[in-house]
This record gives structure tokens, sequence and C-alpha cells, in this order.
């Protein structure tokens, strides 16, 4: 399998289990809203991406 999403499947297993923890300890789970926190995850990566394309490349 690639490794890739290999590493992809590990973390969202690994999310679905602390969601599953946090629930059964009736706590807040530790995250944004849905898609707020969504989109605050991929403008972190996209914003990585970018500086390594611009900042690294020269």
């Amino acid at each position: 399998m690639n490794p890739v999403i290999s590493a992809s499947l590990l973390a969202l297993l690994a999310g679905a289990i602390c969601g599953l923890v946090f629930s059964l300890l009736k706590l807040p789970i530790p995250a944004p809203p849905m898609l707020p926190g969504v989109m605050g995850v991929v403008g972190v990566y996209v914003g990585g991406r970018l500086y390594e394309m611009f900042v690294t490349a020269g």
C-alpha cells in the first residue's frame, strides 16, 4: 500500500479512537467546528507548501 495512504488511514483511525475516548469520558471533543476546522488545517498545509515553493526554491 502507498505510504501516504497508510499514514492517512492511520491518522484517521487515531483521530476516531481519540474522539471515541473523549466522548466516552463525557469530555468536549478537542476539535474546532466541522468546516472551519477542516479549512484551518487545509490553510496551514497550503501555507507550508507556499513557503516551500517560494522561499526555499531560491
